[in-house]
């Protein structure tokens, strides 16, 4: 089955485009899709980086089946500021 999925942020500059399509087959699961758009897009993210997917805009676990239609994200890590009370002293 084709799947659409969307890139977010430094994934869509790594793979070069916010949406593209990838084949899997119809029983894949998330780890499976996963492991498709790494080797389609090798720089996308390093091997020991787990690639948070959302599948209908919840997270999604990687033995978690997928369905033609669904939508598919791929969120790379973020990160944020520390407040100044977390900050060692």
């Amino acid at each position: 089955m084709l799947v659409d999925v969307s890139f977010f942020a430094l994934y869509r500059e790594r793979a070069g485009c916010s949406l593209c399509q990838v084949e899997v087959p119809n029983s894949a699961t998330v780890a499976d899709l996963t492991a498709a758009v790494r080797r389609r897009f090798p720089r996308l993210a390093p091997p020991g980086v787990n690639i948070v997917v959302a599948v209908n805009t919840e997270y999604a676990d990687p033995d978690q089946r997928l369905a033609p239609g669904d939508e598919i994200c791929m969120i790379p890590p973020v990160s944020g500021g520390a407040h100044r009370w977390m900050l060692p002293q």
